[in-house]
């Protein structure tokens, strides 16, 4: 069964993270400043079911839904390729998986993500999954 990743997890685990580690010059802002229900949408998304089935059935699918969401979305004033970042990597620990990639190649990776048009968010989520399953590692 796989894990979700709730709100206070992103609160406490991936939030606090990105703004401990991330924070460049460009400071995050407080939790408390997301936009309401954003962040609830980004995580509820890659869950849901129609007719009593997974719209997004397979671990990829919904890790890379997730972290697609996190970065175009927006539910932060500030620091959401960051955050995004941290938000997969918890949502992976979670499911005891890891990413093993050079922090470059997820960085110009998620400003990619971060830059395709938004008529194009199919194919963006096939490259990130595409992009997982090439550095995905059970942990």
């Amino acid at each position: 069964m796989i894990k979700r990743i709730t709100v206070k997890e992103v609160e406490h685990i991936t939030f606090n993270m990105a703004q401990e580690l991330l924070s460049f010059n460009e400071p995050i802002p407080d939790f408390s400043t997301r936009s309401p229900n954003i962040l609830e949408s980004c995580l509820a998304t890659p869950f849901q079911t129609f007719g009593g089935k997974f719209l997004y059935p397979w671990f990829l699918t919904r890790a890379s839904m997730l972290f697609y969401l996190m970065i175009k979305n927006h539910p932060f004033k500030n620091g959401n390729k960051r955050i995004a970042v941290t938000t997969l990597l918890t949502f992976l620990f979670a499911n005891n998986k890891w990413l093993v990639a050079d922090i470059q190649e997820i960085y110009n990776f998620t400003v990619w993500i971060a830059q395709s048009p938004a008529q194009f968010k199919n194919e963006a989520v096939k490259a990130a999954e595409k992009f997982l399953r090439t550095h995905l590692k059970e942990i």
